[in-house]
């Protein structure tokens, strides 16, 4: 896969719709299923307006319904990933009742996060900050690759606000219980390079290497057996198997499902011939 692809501006590789503040491509050939999604609203920092997350959950169903993807890449245009939720509405509605905004943050909780329950793996590309809500997204994904000078914060508290968007269950699973409750009790930024050594991301790298390097796993990802990667996505959903014997459990039954498709022998084959495998998920 070429890592230039994205420079060339949105490919949609579906009739999506119109999309606001959110751009969606696909790889030019258009044969390994990785999908880029790019939140575009640079000059805000791409925090989530309503119109992008109206556009983010017809993309997330989109992709939902695909059997074509394989892998989603998430990133940023500009320099941020994600300032986070965009709250102006909140001027607007001063009197609204607990009630009312629990219902409203339930909703924009819901369809943000829906990228967790994507059968196939994703990745974040977080290219610069990742503040609050737009740090949860990345956190929702399987593995994130950050730039390494990217600023990483969940500031609520310091706006008056508690935490939202899933990220007192979200941080503590990627980072460890010790440094979330530093990042969301004090309001403690790491950067990229920072975030490693925790597991917050996986690795760094260079600002304009980020999407490329994301987009590289992706294509690992997408080359692998679909039905063994998305089984595999599924057993380490939540946190992975909690026992010895939940994991044998699983893998005795996910296991004998591989081992009986056509996949296997050609992953097989292809080894002992010393060539790329073609999988076609049957």
């Amino acid at each position: 896969m070429s890592t230039a692809w994205p420079a060339g501006g949105p490919k949609p590789s579906r009739p999506w719709g119109d999309l606001e503040h959110l751009s969606v491509q696909r790889d030019p050939d258009e044969v390994s299923g990785v999908v880029l999604v790019t939140l575009d609203l640079p000059e805000r920092r791409n925090s989530m307006s309503e119109a992008m997350t109206r556009s983010w959950g017809e993309v997330m169903q989109a992709l939902s319904a695909d059997r074509s993807v394989r892998a989603v890449v998430v990133t940023g245009r500009g320099r941020a990933f994600c300032a986070g939720g965009d709250f102006s509405w909140l001027a607007a509605t001063p009197d609204a009742a607990v009630p009312e905004l629990r219902e409203r943050m339930l909703s924009f909780y819901r369809t943000w996060l829906s990228v967790h329950d994507l059968r196939v793996p994703t990745v974040a590309a977080i290219n610069g900050a990742a503040i609050g809500a737009g740090l949860a997204v990345a956190l929702a994904c399987d593995i994130r690759i950050a730039a390494d000078d990217a600023r990483l914060a969940v500031p609520f508290t310091s706006l008056g606000l508690h935490p939202g968007m899933a990220t007192t269950w979200l941080l503590r699973r990627a980072a460890g219980d010790t440094l979330a409750r530093d990042m969301l009790l004090s309001g403690r930024a790491l950067t990229g390079a920072e975030a490693v050594p925790s597991g917050l991301v996986s690795r760094c790298a260079p600002g304009d290497e980020v999407v490329a390097s994301a987009l590289a796993t992706a294509a690992a990802i997408s080359a692998a057996a679909p039905v063994a990667t998305e089984l595999t996505k599924a057993a380490l959903g939540a946190g992975g198997p909690q026992s010895l014997e939940a994991a044998l459990a699983w893998e005795s039954l996910a296991q004998p499902v591989t081992l009986a498709m056509d996949d296997l022998h050609e992953g097989l084959a292809a080894a002992r011939e010393r060539r790329p495998a073609r999988f076609t998920g049957r």
